[in-house]
């Protein structure tokens, strides 16, 4: 009975650092070139509607009943690659610009795979110690490239929303402990009025994290940005001195849609006058400091005390890749748990500690085994350079847009994102036509540009975010023409619609768009 179990169960392709592995390689790559093989010339996006291409690709795996029978390993890995390929949305398309979404290395994915085998998870040191090592030297790299104490130490996260949470909760249990309030076991409820100071234009994430956390979206006061789009000090110093309890102010470096960088440097002395918590959003920024020429844009980060890093943004790697550094990991006692099937104390006092008590996770992956691939592979140089080449097609698309009066700039490239709009020769008809030749761009599958809100009112804008190292100024060329030629037609959809609200504006401009796909999704059929 054991013998034929035994026999059973070694027929299983598990994976680990050993032969299990050879598998991996071979499965993989049978099926993304068989995929790759049968996939259609095109844009960054399938064509079609929403609905169209999710049904399809829901058609494409099967029933959705769990089979009694597997049809095997090749087969399977066969079907999903064939699905990722041909329904999903290609990162290294030259014409995919819309969100802080990168193609990722090789170096990186592959290293993601290694993870993935080795599954150890970074709560324990029996879980895997060659990951907890690679965390903390990767932590270590990237605190000393932003210029933090040679004692800073910081963790891995699931991404800059919950990097962005943590760093409020260490601020929030930092202040309460100045002010001898236990916020960990008696609540938030005894801090007076907190406040966390934030720009405008501050990622979304410090809303949720105030409510999560128990201050409350109420603490978070906006403070007005300037010209360049950096927050005002003289405006954060009157919100500090209106009252309350400082958490902590929320710098940005890098805004989502803009890339604009508050001015760190008089942030920090505001902090430190103010005996308030300095975090710097830099999701976006950080990978400034891999380039020589951008690194002065985010000068003063140094002075922080709690920073955010996503390099699935600038660092072109697969998600998550987010990490929180801390200037004095003695902050991360918040977190500190002591379990005993996990970290008790006699083996935390013999060295057997993992990373328990420095995340809102238990069982975490080797998210910093792919970032330690790349940094070995490529160097800050080697970094650097993609970056310089990602700002200066930013550069590019910004000149392309500034010399065509059909468009106008809204914002100029200060890392590698451009804000522009289609002008329309009915102003009333601007926004709506922007809206629509977006997503005339996305069901066509013929590129893909981002958009955003811009001034009060809103006007409706688009956004090229260019994070392809390999893309040329030919590329920008295209992508550009491509907005010219939707918006042309879009705008003379809705003008011959003549429709009357703006909702049946828009279903006017998109059943021309769903024409228009159908059109060009027969064209590419009939070309195979």
């Amino acid at each position: 009975m054991i013998s034929a179990l035994s026999r059973a169960t070694s027929r299983h392709r598990v994976t680990g650092t050993a032969g299990g592995l050879v598998d991996v390689a071979t499965a993989v790559s049978t099926s993304v070139a068989a995929a790759l093989a049968a996939k259609h010339p095109g844009g960054p996006l399938p064509m079609g509607r929403p609905g169209e291409v999710l049904d399809a690709a829901m058609r494409a795996l099967g029933p959705a009943v769990l089979p009694e029978l597997g049809i095997g390993t090749d087969q399977a890995l066969s079907r999903i690659a064939s699905v990722l390929v041909e329904h999903g949305m290609d990162p290294a398309s030259p014409m995919a610009a819309a969100h802080l979404q990168p193609p990722p290395l090789a170096v990186a994915v592959a290293a993601d795979t290694l993870a993935s085998a080795a599954n150890s998870s970074l709560d324990t040191y029996d879980s895997g110690p060659a990951g907890i090592a690679m965390e903390r030297w990767v932590v270590h790299v990237l605190a000393g490239l932003a210029g933090l104490p040679a004692g800073a130490d910081g963790v891995f996260t699931p991404g800059g929303s919950l990097s962005n949470l943590t760093a409020l909760l260490l601020a929030r249990d930092s202040t309460a402990a100045r002010l001898g309030i236990d916020v960990r076991s008696d609540g938030v409820g005894a801090l007076e009025r907190p406040v966390v100071l934030c720009s405008e234009l501050a990622h979304f994430s410090v809303h949720r994290a105030c409510a999560a956390l128990g201050l409350g979206e109420a603490a978070v006061r906006m403070v007005p940005v300037d010209g360049r789009r950096r927050m005002r000090v003289a405006a954060a110093e009157q919100l500090l001195a209106g009252g309350g309890t400082p958490i902590a102010i929320f710098a940005t470096a890098g805004t989502t849609d803009f890339g604009s960088v508050d001015p760190l440097p008089e942030l920090a002395d505001l902090a430190a006058d103010t005996g308030t918590w300095l975090h710097v959003d830099a999701a976006y920024g950080f990978g400034a400091l891999f380039c020589d020429q951008l690194a002065a844009k985010v000068s003063g980060i140094r002075h922080a005390d709690s920073i955010t890093v996503d390099l699935h943004k600038i660092g072109w790697q697969p998600a998550a890749a987010s990490a929180l550094l801390v200037r004095d990991p003695t902050a991360f006692g918040a977190l500190d748990r002591q379990v005993a099937y996990l970290n008790p104390a006699d083996d935390v006092t013999a060295g057997y500690d993992g990373r328990l008590g420095m995340s809102l996770q238990t069982t975490r992956r080797a998210d910093a085994v792919k970032v330690a691939a790349t940094l070995l592979a490529h160097g800050r140089r080697g970094l650097g350079g993609m970056l310089q080449a990602c700002h200066d097609l930013a550069v590019y698309a910004q000149h392309r847009i500034t010399m065509d009066e059909r468009l106008e700039l809204v914002a100029p490239a200060e890392l590698t994102t451009v804000v522009f709009r289609y002008r329309t020769r009915d102003p009333a008809l601007a926004n709506a036509v922007n809206a629509a030749l977006r997503r005339r761009l996305m069901a066509s599958g013929r590129a893909l540009v981002g958009r955003t809100d811009v001034g009060v009112p809103a006007s409706t804008c688009l956004k090229c975010t260019l994070l392809n190292p390999n893309a040329t100024t030919v590329d920008i060329d295209a992508l550009v023409d491509a907005v010219l030629d939707a918006g042309s037609t879009s705008e003379e959809a809705l003008t011959t619609g003549a429709c009357i609200s703006a909702e049946a504006t828009d279903n006017t401009a998109d059943a021309c768009i769903s024409a228009e796909a159908a059109d060009n999704r027969a064209s590419a059929e009939a070309a195979s």
